[in-house]
C-alpha cells in the first residue's frame, strides 16, 4: 500500500459501491453513472504496470475483468464492453470496465472525449444496480 495513492486509499475505506471482492482485487460500481453500469477493478497490491505481475496474478486479474464484462452484458445489454488501463492520472493498477451503447452521446469514441456532468446514483439506486450485477458474478 502507498498512503499517497488514490487507489490504495480509496482500498483501504468502505464503500457502498463495491460489488465484489476477490483475494487480489476489488469490483466497483463507479461513482458516476453517465456511462450505464460502468466499473472499476482495483488490483490490491500497488503495482504500477501489468507486466510487474506474475503470469498467474495477470491470469487471475484477466478472468476478474471477463466475469465483470460477462456480467454487464447480461444486466445491461450492451452494443460493446469498453476496457480500460490506463494509470497515467493514477498509476496504480486499475481496469475500467464500460458497457456502451449507440445511443450514449460519447458513441463511438472513447468516454473520455465527452465531458459531462456526473450521474450520481442514490444509494438505492446504486445497491439495486450492483445486486443485479452480483447475481452473474
Amino acid at each position: 500500500m502507498n498512503h499517497r495513492c488514490a487507489v490504495c486509499q480509496h482500498l483501504r475505506e468502505p464503500s457502498f459501491l463495491k460489488i465484489k471482492e476477490y483475494p487480489d482485487s476489488v469490483l466497483y460500481l463507479n461513482e458516476d453513472q453517465f456511462f450505464k453500469g460502468y466499473c472499476i477493478l482495483e488490483y490490491k497490491k500497488h503495482v504500477k504496470e501489468f507486466f510487474d505481475l506474475s503470469e498467474e496474478e495477470r491470469k487471475n486479474l484477466m478472468n476478474h475483468v471477463c466475469f465483470t464484462a460477462k456480467a454487464l452484458q447480461t444486466v445491461f445489454s450492451p452494443d460493446k464492453i469498453n476496457y480500460e488501463l490506463l494509470g497515467n492520472k493514477v498509476p496504480h493498477l486499475h481496469w475500467h470496465i464500460i458497457p456502451r451503447f449507440k445511443t450514449d452521446p460519447a458513441w463511438p469514441e472513447p468516454v473520455w472525449t465527452r465531458p459531462h456532468p456526473p450521474k450520481k446514483y442514490s444509494i438505492e439506486q446504486a445497491q439495486q444496480v450492483i445486486f443485479e450485477i452480483q447475481k452473474w458474478l
